[in-house]
């Protein structure tokens, strides 16, 4: 797999953990290896997704909670865990675009279709495939504005949304 991401080991262990954040307790799920998954607890939309055959295991996910911690307490940019999302080619293609946005800024889901030489029309795709990201906050799903620079939907709910973004000194932006 090119891009950001490293191939998903489908016969790993599925391990989980939950930890606490200044926007709630967020699961997250993974191989050993790399993160697939980072969901928040009672979440509007996309809360955590506890399944069957989760193995909890916090010494798996040391070092993305302490990149977690980092970033909320303001003092990590970029994360640097390997990440591993399972998805569709064209969903891949869109998360790879998200994690190229800047800390701090906001783009619209049309510059995201743009970007992957789409037209504008293709937006719309764009947005479903966002609000499919399996690995909220690491992949910044939280940065998609609307192209009138409003707060469109997030899974997490727009209160969270708002919250990452003042937490990273994002431009203002409207809440409908």
């Amino acid at each position: 797999m090119t891009g950001p991401f490293v191939a998903p080991d489908l016969d790993a262990p599925r391990l989980s953990h939950i930890v606490s954040s200044p926007i709630g307790r967020l699961l997250l799920i993974g191989d050993g290896h790399a993160l697939t998954g980072l969901w928040m607890v009672d979440a509007d939309r996309h809360s955590a997704r506890v399944e069957a055959g989760l193995t909890p295991s916090p010494a798996a996910f040391t070092e993305v909670a302490a990149q977690l911690e980092e970033y909320f307490g303001g003092d990590r940019k970029e994360f640097t865990v390997p990440l591993a999302p399972s998805g569709t080619p064209f969903q891949l293609s869109v998360w790879t675009e998200l994690t190229k946005i800047p800390y701090g800024s906001t783009i619209s889901y049309g510059d995201i279709a743009r970007a992957l030489g789409k037209r504008l029309v293709a937006s719309r795709a764009v947005g479903l495939a966002n609000g499919a990201n399996p690995i909220s906050v690491i992949v910044p799903c939280h940065r998609v504005i609307g192209s009138d620079g409003s707060l469109t939907g997030y899974g997490g709910g727009l209160d969270r949304k708002e919250r990452l973004l003042r937490l990273e000194g994002a431009g203002p932006v409207t809440l409908w």
